[in-house]
């Protein structure tokens, strides 16, 4: 790649920055190369009809006003149409031009914004969960349990960090422990298989609360994810805890394959709301057993280290450090970006 186009990776200052997401969107400013992102706005999508609505109102009062923006949204980015998964929100960036007033827009997955907090976000953001030292350079993989299952490689190749956004959420997982197969038959499937989203994510830890409930002919009263985290933690619901211990079993196995597959001897980073509150049950060791249970590798796998990120707005961290010098990471900006 000639220095040119690393020049042309750099958008115009200031730069608006946003995390969208299925319930919230966070918004920041970074003004220049050598600023911190300004203070973070929150908004909920619920709260506005339009993506362009919701920036306007952040932007009202602002300090200063964008000239380009770098949007991670919950989605797949394609088209000039980019729906969000699990929000109305269409993202159409021709228009923000004329709405907005910017000149360059790039629009990437929520998750290369996570793989990219992970190179952004220092120790006092992580917390670690076993496993040995961290190998400079090596490939590390980010796990996010939240509305869905994020998965994301990082890569490091000639002189940057380059992430790998992809849908290993919806990799196939299964029963192995005699217990499993009494409680597998019961998980919800979707299009007749379980893949990783059916047990792992909010939703997923209702449907494998349900499913020990079933399997032990009990009648499963609890109906949010908050409310099978708050008794498993507390110890108050039986079956609730033996859902998170399967949820945090699971999470291991698949937090496993994935460390095999990109050979992460630079750490494997769980992100999100739900890693951040089940550190407790993350660290009873059933997590790292899982994770480690990779023969004939049960060696290599002992050595990685498994963090929780948790930093609050960890994919904000990721696209300010982006912002601020793109040169550092390889993001292949092709179609997703905009310019008048």
């Amino acid at each position: 790649m000639s220095h040119q186009s690393d020049q042309s990776q750099a958008l115009p200052f200031p730069i608006l920055i946003g995390d969208i997401g299925g319930t919230n969107a966070r918004f920041a400013i970074v003004e220049s190369a050598d600023k911190d992102a300004g203070e973070p706005r929150i908004v909920q999508t619920a709260s506005y009809a339009t993506i362009d609505d919701a920036i306007l109102a952040v932007l009202d009062g602002a300090p200063v006003r964008p000239r380009s923006a770098v949007l991670a949204v919950a989605g797949p980015v394609e088209g000039e149409e980019i729906a969000l998964t699990n929000c109305p929100w269409v993202v159409r960036p021709r228009q923000m031009f004329s709405t907005l007033g910017l000149v360059d827009i790039l629009v990437l997955n929520d998750f290369e914004a996570q793989a990219l907090a992970v190179v952004a976000l220092g120790d006092e953001h992580m917390e670690k969960i076993g496993g040995g030292e961290p190998e400079p350079g090596a490939g590390r993989v980010v796990l996010g349990p939240g509305t869905g299952l994020g998965v994301a490689g990082l890569i490091h190749a000639l002189g940057r960090w380059i992430p790998i956004p992809g849908e290993g959420g919806h990799m196939d997982i299964g029963p192995r422990s005699k217990r499993d197969f009494e409680v597998f038959p019961h998980i919800e499937k979707l299009d007749g298989r379980i893949s990783g989203e059916q047990i792992l994510c909010g939703r997923g830890l209702v449907n494998t609360y349900r499913a020990v409930a079933k399997a032990d002919g009990k009648t499963p009263v609890l109906t949010q994810p908050a409310q099978v985290t708050a008794t498993a933690l507390d110890g108050s619901d039986p079956v609730a805890v033996e859902a998170l211990e399967l949820f945090v079993t699971c999470l291991g196995r698949t937090a496993g394959d994935l460390a095999l597959v990109f050979k992460s001897k630079g750490g494997v980073f769980l992100t999100g709301g739900i890693a951040q509150k089940i550190v407790p049950a993350l660290k009873q060791g059933n997590f790292r057993e899982a994770f480690e249970d990779k023969a004939p590798h049960r060696e290599l796998m002992a050595s990685m280290p498994v963090y929780v990120i948790t930093h609050p707005l960890a994919a904000l961290a990721g696209l300010a450090a982006y912002a601020r010098n793109p040169d550092l990471f390889g993001i292949e900006t092709g179609d997703r970006r905009w310019r008048i």
